[in-house]
C-alpha cells in the first residue's frame, strides 16, 4: 500500500486512463525486504549479491522511465525555459542512474540505507506551505498536483523537499541526499571509557571481594 493511503487514511482513487504520476515500485521493494539490513528484523541476513545488484538496477530503471516521461514537455511550443529546466532535471536523474547502474554492476556487500524509523521521522511539508512552483527533484511535477501530497524535507537542507514516494527508494539504498550527497545520518560514538576513579574503585573491590 502506498505512503499517501496509509498516511492520509484515504482511499485508492478509482482506475482512471491518466499516466500514473511516478512508477510502480511494489517490485523493488518486494527485492529489497531480502536484502534489507537496516531493520531489527532482518539485521543479521546475509544478503545475496544478485538480490542487491537487482535492487540498484530496478531503481536505475525506475528513474529512467520518470526520466522519459518528462521528455515530450521539452518539445512543446514556446517552452524554451521549461525546456531548459527539463534538460537539468534530466542531467541530474542521469546521475542518480548512472550512479545506480555503477553499484547494480559493483553492488555491495549489503545495502546501507535509512532505517524505516528514519523515514517515518523525517518532517512532513504541509499541504499549506506549497507553492504551484514547487516541484520534486526526482519525478519534477508540481507537488499541488496531488490531492493528498505527501512531501519530505531531508534534514540536510530546508529546500531538499521531495515527494515521498520518490525519495524512499533512493534513502533505503543511499543514506544521502540526492542533490548534495551529504549523510543524514549520525554515526553512533563509541561509549566513552569509565572515568579512573570508577576503575580503581573496581580493582579495590576485586582485591577484597
Amino acid at each position: 500500500m502506498d505512503p499517501y493511503t496509509v498516511e492520509h487514511n484515504v482511499k485508492p482513487a478509482s482506475p482512471s486512463n491518466q499516466p500514473p504520476r511516478r512508477p510502480d515500485f511494489s517490485t523493488f521493494f518486494s527485492t529489497l525486504e531480502l536484502v534489507d539490513t537496516s531493520n531489527t528484523n532482518n539485521v543479521h541476513s546475509t544478503p545475496i549479491p544478485g538480490d542487491v545488484s537487482s535492487v540498484f538496477r530496478m531503481l536505475a530503471e525506475g528513474y529512467e522511465r520518470m526520466r522519459q516521461d518528462q521528455d515530450p514537455h521539452a518539445d512543446t511550443q514556446g517552452q524554451s525555459d521549461d525546456h531548459h529546466l527539463d534538460s537539468g532535471h534530466s542531467r541530474f536523474l542521469e546521475g542518480l542512474i548512472q550512479t545506480l547502474l555503477n553499484e547494480a554492476d559493483t553492488p555491495p556487500k549489503e545495502v546501507n540505507g535509512v532505517s524505516d524509523e528514519f523515514l517515518t521521522e523525517l518532517e512532513r511539508v504541509p499541504k499549506k506551505a506549497l507553492k504551484k512552483d514547487m516541484s520534486c527533484p526526482i519525478c519534477n511535477n508540481p507537488f499541488l498536483e496531488d490531492q493528498y501530497p505527501l512531501v519530505v524535507r531531508l534534514p540536510c537542507h530546508k529546500s531538499h523537499i521531495f515527494d515521498l514516494e520518490c525519495i524512499q527508494p533512493w534513502l533505503k539504498l543511499h543514506p544521502t541526499c540526492p542533490l548534495d550527497r551529504k549523510n543524514l545520518v549520525k554515526k553512533k560514538e563509541p561509549p566513552p571509557p569509565p572515568p579512573k576513579d570508577e576503575e580503581e574503585d573496581g580493582d579495590y573491590d576485586e582485591m577484597y571481594a
